[in-house]
């Protein structure tokens, strides 16, 4: 379930802010919600995974802190951020 370090590139390419950025709160909640899709199909896979659906519950919280950050930032900005991932429906 965890991300190969491939994907991760591929991530913080496509969301970094600067060259040498590794660690912004895009790339975190772009790390995070991979995470969150990844562990969401497992979850429909298997329904009594009450240890992995705890540790769902808490990417998500995670997630939700680093985005509300963002909101307080930038708005304008983290409407493109959550367009982009494809999340808040």
């Amino acid at each position: 379930m965890a991300l190969t370090q491939q994907r991760k590139q591929e991530i913080i390419s496509q969301y970094q802010v600067h060259e040498t950025d590794t660690g912004s709160a895009d790339v975190q909640i772009a790390m995070l919600t991979e995470r969150i899709n990844r562990l969401s199909e497992h979850l429909q896979a298997n329904k009594k995974d009450f240890s992995s659906r705890r540790g769902l519950l808490k990417l998500i919280g995670q997630r939700k802190r680093l985005l509300s950050y963002i909101q307080k930032e930038n708005r304008e900005h983290y409407q493109t951020l959550i367009s982009r991932l494809g999340i808040r429906g």
